[in-house]
């Protein structure tokens, strides 16, 4: 679809959205419409194997629902649990589930949905003394319904999910990193060449390598027994594939499985597939 309050580039295999919805990125039934098409769109393209969403506000990453909004949700029937996910729900998932590594890069303020939206991606990463995530829902009446309150003691822990939502107030950078809602923080001026690098890094790499690495990982929420069994397929569905047999013969063509090349193998790891 052609995007109004996003804004789409690709590079090679990196796709990035950054969010342009002055003020503040309020999540307007316009912008929660593009970002549901955004989601589909990314996860159904083969080319893509990372994807960045982050915005053009240093201030607001992504506020919460518009409120205003919500004011005119049908409440003329009564409450009844559904046999399928809702539509923001669904939204979430894609952005959890694709066979990407998906990147949110939080450089200011996440509110209510925004930031319902950031806990299911893969890798969240923010600023020293400029981050701030808010769940504001609880002071208004209502709870975190756009995934918070499953994704939130699943990232942080029960008690401390809690604290977040039942209170309303802000978690700065450095609590959310220690507490494992963010991954890492930086100053101000290192979280774009940092998010770019690890992008590129991971882009290089055979995209199914890096589709069916996500997907195995996504089948840590199984048991235990499930999970290890879908990670032993997508080994073996890997194995099969041409782009992992060129990139194990160069690895060891550069160095790899040498005293000299094992002391710097991460180093190795970005030259296998230059």
């Amino acid at each position: 679809m052609a995007y109004e309050l996003i804004r789409l580039e690709r590079k090679g295999r990196i796709a990035t959205a950054t969010i342009d919805a002055p003020p503040i990125n309020i999540i307007t039934l316009q912008l929660y419409a593009e970002l549901v098409a955004l989601s589909l769109e990314i996860e159904t393209d083969e080319g893509i194997s990372v994807f960045i969403l982050k915005s053009a506000n240093p201030d607001f990453f992504m506020a919460h629902f518009d409120v205003g909004a919500i004011l005119e949700f049908p409440t003329d029937t009564e409450p009844k649990r559904e046999a399928r996910l809702n539509d923001y729900h669904a939204m979430c998932e894609r952005f959890r589930t694709m066979p990407k590594l998906t990147i949110a890069q939080i450089e200011g303020r996440a509110g209510g949905g925004g930031s319902e939206i950031a806990m299911n991606f893969d890798l969240r990463y923010g600023v020293k003394g400029k981050t701030k995530i808010n769940q504001m829902e609880v002071p208004i009446g209502i709870l975190p319904g756009g995934s918070g309150t499953q994704r939130l003691p699943r990232l942080i822990g029960r008690g401390r999910a809690i604290e977040v939502i039942m209170t309303g107030e802000d978690l700065d950078a450095e609590t959310a990193e220690r507490w494992g809602y963010l991954d890492r923080i930086f100053e101000a001026g290192e979280i774009g060449p940092y998010v770019d690098r690890l992008a590129a890094r991971v882009a290089s790499f055979p995209h199914e390598a890096v589709a069916g690495a996500k997907l195995s990982i996504n089948a840590s929420d199984l048991p235990i027994g499930d999970g290890l069994i879908e990670e032993a397929y997508q080994f073996q569905r890997l194995l099969r594939n041409a782009s992992a047999t060129r990139a194990m013969k160069r690895f060891l063509e550069i160095g790899g499985q040498t005293r000299e090349g094992e002391l710097k193998v991460g180093e190795l790891n970005g030259k296998v597939n230059s």
